[in-house]
């Protein structure tokens, strides 16, 4: 709600703006969300300490070290401990394994079962195992039954905004014309197709590995792209790395599956802008060049007509899967709760994770600063919902097997070929009309 409140009205304004033709200087534009930042972050953070002093205001539980040493002597079969703490009533030892993880995990669990605690495995300090036990009522979550209605009504919801947004992109207001409602359902149903395919695969993906998890929300937006997106949500423990990076890489694939024959259906009706000699390109499009992977599939689709113009205007098909490669680029980008950050987690294990999504996240900032100021919104949306870390698996140690780390380096490779724009001096290779000559 904090976030709505900071952000919604204001780009309501700089919407309305735009749409009047009042200049807006990106410049202006950068220091109004850095200072919106700020604010929003001071007010979460007010909330978040008054927080803590209610938690230090109650009395919690804490487990004796007597308590400590009778869990760490259970635990020796399984683990050589050496230091435990106690946090409230969670227990945390760190040690070396005596079996390998999965296996460990077992025993724990079966070890401790009695005392109504569950085990969690996590790299401890200085290269050690840590085990963590937690009070069962915790940690897990009744099961729950998904409300289909909620979901069946936000869907449709989302359907109209989007078709109505669709129609709007082609000089059609819906709410004079409801009978030309079809000019909005090629940018409607592409982009629900690609929302959809996104969620649905987290979703088949988790049921797989049995976790608990609803079914897609999809947010309805009465204005700019129709929606909000879509998400799901996890209500279980993800069991190991292996079902946490499973979970996170189909979702981009399985929108990648919708996209890109969008996005190539929709170039066939595309139009490639010719400039004339000593014109000025002065109208809204898409360049060819702007990554390798749009290069590709307009070479693909336009054949001899990509060399004529270096610019398109996207039919609302290929809009919609344009749409989608963006969307699909920045869930991959190794930063916190996204999905890339969700596989460089299971990639390369928390701690250096958290390192690669600190390092992504201050490169997003800078390029939204020094490179292209549309970018800041997205990096603020990053920084508040995705963090810097993700919740650990319960086995979070556990490494990916061969076939998963060539899955996971080709998503950070599809990644790549969705930001990085064509070099100049690349143009004639790919058969492009190059706007440098």
């Amino acid at each position: 709600m904090v976030i709505f409140l900071f952000w919604l009205l204001p780009l309501l304004i700089f919407l309305v703006m735009g749409e009047t033709g009042v200049g807006i200087s990106p410049f202006v534009v950068a220091l109004v969300l850095l200072l919106l930042f700020f604010l929003a972050d001071a007010f979460l953070g007010r909330g978040r300490r008054a927080n803590q002093r209610l938690e230090r205001a109650e009395p919690q539980a804490s487990l004796s070290d007597e308590q400590l040493r009778t869990l760490a002597q259970e635990l020796q079969p399984i683990l050589a401990t050496k230091g435990w703490k106690a946090i409230g009533d969670v227990a945390q030892f760190d040690g070396v394994l005596r079996l390998n993880p999965p296996e460990a995990l077992q025993h724990i669990n079966q070890t401790i079962a009695p005392a109504r605690l569950q085990g969690f495995l996590t790299e401890g300090e200085h290269g050690h195992a840590r085990v963590t036990l937690v009070p069962v009522d915790r940690v897990s979550l009744p099961a729950k039954a998904p409300n289909w209605g909620v979901h069946v009504i936000l869907f449709l919801l989302t359907f109209v905004t989007t078709t109505w947004a669709g129609a709007l992109h082609q000089g059609v207001n819906l709410l004079d014309q409801p009978s030309r409602f079809a000019a909005g359902l090629p940018y409607s149903v592409g982009l629900l197709l690609i929302l959809g395919g996104h969620e649905f695969g987290h979703y088949f993906a988790a049921r797989r590995h049995r976790i608990q998890v609803t079914p897609p929300y999809f947010i309805p937006a009465p204005f700019a792209l129709g929606t909000f997106g879509a998400f799901i949500n996890l209500r279980g423990r993800v069991p190991d790395r292996r079902a946490l990076f499973d979970v996170a890489v189909a979702g981009p694939l399985a929108g990648l599956v919708f996209a890109i024959p969008a996005l190539l259906v929709g170039l066939r009706h595309s139009r490639v802008i010719v400039e004339q000699a000593g014109s000025v390109w002065t109208q809204a499009g898409v360049e060819i060049g702007s990554s390798f992977l749009m290069a590709i599939l307009s070479k693909w689709a336009l054949g001899p007509a990509a060399a004529e113009g270096h610019a398109l205007l996207l039919h609302p098909l290929a809009f919609a899967g344009w749409l989608g490669l963006l969307l699909t680029a920045l869930n991959l980008l190794p930063i916190g709760q996204l999905d890339g950050g969700h596989l460089a987690h299971a990639l390369f294990g928390s701690r250096q994770s958290h390192t690669i999504s600190v390092v992504a996240l201050f490169a997003l900032f800078a390029l939204a600063l020094f490179v292209w100021p549309g970018l800041m919104m997205w990096a603020f949306i990053v920084y508040f919902l995705a963090g810097t870390r993700d919740a650990p698996a319960a086995n979070d140690l556990t490494p990916l097997d061969p076939f998963r780390e060539v899955v996971g380096c080709f998503a950070f490779a599809l990644l790549a070929l969705i930001l990085v724009p064509v070099p100049p001096g690349l143009y004639g290779t790919f058969g492009l009309h190059s706007p440098y000559v």
